[in-house]
């Protein structure tokens, strides 16, 4: 396939910049800043390609990567399937009003975690808002995160962490993506709800896809997008707290909060579009169904409050 593409150095910086730090991490915005400035000084961004066609090689290597990601999403475990169910249902039934409850200034989506982890405890889940952070070591940079986990515990008496991930797409974007990596980034899940285990497979395929997608225009994988950076995110040492400070929602209305009202108005658009699209796929999965499955998990749960 041949391609007739422009270049440019000079937008790449403000490309770099602009997808690097996209959604709503909880990540800090200068270390994140010094990153990109790093990885541009020193050379690393290379030349960019303005074209955003797939290779013939590229477009091969990428569909054999979205037939994983396909397949990853439909090995999940029931127990998981019922708690997306509850997640989806959840965030979907958050208002506004409810964000103002939670105490902070620039939050990064922290009070929409906290209403969340509110609700799933109201509905008998042990979960909790994990914060982690990690020291830079070698090329991978430090930095911090913020997520939801549930403890799952079976009818034995074991448990396993379950993670929820709000702005689960946002890690993965990236500069000047060809189209067919554009395709695999929306196939993902808007929120990542399941164990750490099926998490890493998503991540190892979305680093792939991203090398894949840079290579074609000439871009290394910049430092924040690679695997150990990514992992660093959900397997960094944590801590829980489900119990923020609340504040007197009537008094900070107008100021609080504003982007993080934005970013629950678009996370709601994209989960009902996503839960629309699996309703017309999968119409055997009737609502009754569900909330069946649904309360048997909630009854398991309950057992180890």
């Amino acid at each position: 396939m041949e391609l007739l593409c422009t270049t440019t150095t000079a937008t790449a910086a403000g490309d770099l910049w602009a997808r690097g730090i996209g959604g709503f991490s909880h990540e800090s915005e200068h270390d994140l800043a010094l990153m990109v400035s790093d990885f541009l000084e020193n050379g690393s961004a290379g030349t960019d390609s303005l074209c955003s066609s797939d290779s013939d090689s590229g477009f091969s290597d990428l569909a054999h990567l979205a037939d994983k990601i396909s397949f990853y999403k439909r090995s999940v475990p029931q127990y998981e399937m019922d708690l997306t169910s509850v997640v989806h249902s959840l965030i979907l039934s958050i208002k506004e009003t409810d964000l103002h409850a939670v105490k902070s200034d620039q939050c990064n989506a922290s009070c929409i975690r906290f209403v969340l982890v509110k609700l799933l405890r109201l509905s008998g889940y042990d979960a909790a808002v994990c914060s982690t952070r990690w020291q830079g070591s070698g090329k991978v940079p430090g930095g911090d995160h913020e997520y939801i986990d549930v403890v799952n515990y079976d009818t034995a008496g074991s448990s396993e962490r379950l993670i929820i991930d709000i702005d689960f797409r946002s890690y993965f974007e990236i500069a000047r993506a060809v189209d067919s990596y554009d395709r695999i980034l929306k196939s993902l899940p808007v929120v990542y709800v399941g164990s750490l285990i099926r998490l890493k497979q998503f991540l190892q395929v979305m680093v792939d896809a991203a090398r894949s997608s840079l290579s074609q225009n000439s871009m290394p994988l910049p430092p924040w997008r690679s695997l150990a950076y990514l992992q660093a995110k959900w397997q960094s040492p944590h801590q829980r707290d489900f119990n923020p400070d609340e504040q007197n929602i009537t008094t900070t209305y107008s100021l609080d909060h504003k982007q993080c009202r934005g970013h629950l108005k678009r996370l709601q658009s994209l989960l009902h579009s996503e839960v629309e699209a699996e309703r017309f796929l999968n119409p055997i999965n009737s609502d009754n169904t569900r909330w069946l499955k649904l309360e048997r998990r909630r009854h398991f749960s309950l057992r180890a409050l």
